[in-house]
């Protein structure tokens, strides 16, 4: 009985993969195609934006279709129907942007980069869509910004990210662990998987500005530790929603370091998916392993 539960759940697994990069993948080669580099031209970075978000959504479509019509099971076991564990909420709106402040602060010590008290970047950025300056403070400008990062923008960013949360964890790793691969096996292959899935943005400018090739591996080992972050959750919670909290607040909060430090090599150091976020990261990780809150015991039937 076993071996078959894992050799149907291993079935499911590569229609699931094969579905998710093949129509993904097929949906980013215009960039390709078309040569459209991220920051390259406004219309080129409205078609990058609108393909990545659009990107988004397939890993749950075809989480769900492999769900229905290969397993022949309930799109609620990917957890996608439930709030799961209400006190997990607090750990997906405030540890992203703790990390991401960590991982600036950490850069400032250690020489990576400076605080841009005069956030020029932020003035360039306003300038480059072509609006005029606000009449008030720039400082006042990046206040109002952060107020909407820590505020509405995990939720606004979560209706994105769930389509993804619902493929990586209401699919992908239970279906590993299901599989046989044990939870921490499962945790790495799973973040190793999503790391891969964005090597087509991350070639054509996305994350690692300068560095495309390069990026596609740094990419895949930082995809491996904030997948465990975001397994964690997802076990402990059992609900898809946590994850796609913690992942819109990642998403609200992760280009800080781009309007509040100078300079800085993305590979190094500021942003919290080079070097110096992977030290961040590690030590949470660590913690969780420590204070024994990995690995979350789950029986299969439980998956």
């Amino acid at each position: 009985m076993e071996d078959k539960t894992v050799s149907r759940n291993r079935h499911a697994l590569s229609w699931f993969l094969i579905s998710t990069f093949g129509i993904t993948w097929a949906l980013w080669s215009p960039l390709f195609l078309f040569h459209i580099q991220l920051h390259s031209s406004r219309s080129g970075d409205l078609l990058f934006t609108a393909l990545a978000a659009a990107g988004m959504y397939i890993p749950g479509v075809s989480a769900l279709a492999v769900t229905r019509w290969v397993l022949n099971e309930s799109w609620r076991s990917t957890t996608l129907d439930r709030l799961g564990n209400r006190r997990f909420y607090l750990w997906a709106w405030f540890l992203p942007p703790a990390m991401v402040i960590a991982t600036a602060g950490l850069t400032i010590f250690t020489g990576g980069a400076r605080f841009d008290s005069d956030f020029h970047q932020l003035q360039e950025a306003i300038r480059a869509s072509g609006k005029p300056m606000p009449a008030i403070p720039i400082r006042t400008v990046m206040l109002l910004q952060v107020a909407a990062a820590i505020s509405i923008g995990p939720i606004i960013n979560s209706l994105f990210a769930v389509g993804e949360e619902v493929g990586w964890r209401g699919f992908l790793l239970p279906r590993l662990i299901a599989s046989g691969f044990g939870e921490w096996r499962a945790l790495f292959l799973s973040g190793a998987i999503w790391g891969l899935w964005h090597a087509p943005l991350i070639l054509r400018g996305a994350e690692y500005f300068g560095h495309p090739y390069l990026g596609v591996p740094m990419f895949i080992g930082f995809s491996i530790l904030l997948g465990i972050v975001f397994g964690w959750m997802w076990l402990a919670s059992r609900s898809v929603w946590v994850t796609a909290v913690a992942h819109g607040s990642l998403n609200a909060w992760g280009g800080l370091a781009l309007v509040v430090l100078t300079p800085f090599d993305m590979i190094k150091s500021g942003v919290i998916n080079s070097l110096t976020g992977w030290v961040v990261l590690l030590v949470f990780v660590a913690w969780l392993a420590w204070s024994r809150r990995l690995p979350v015991t789950m029986a299969l039937d439980q998956i």
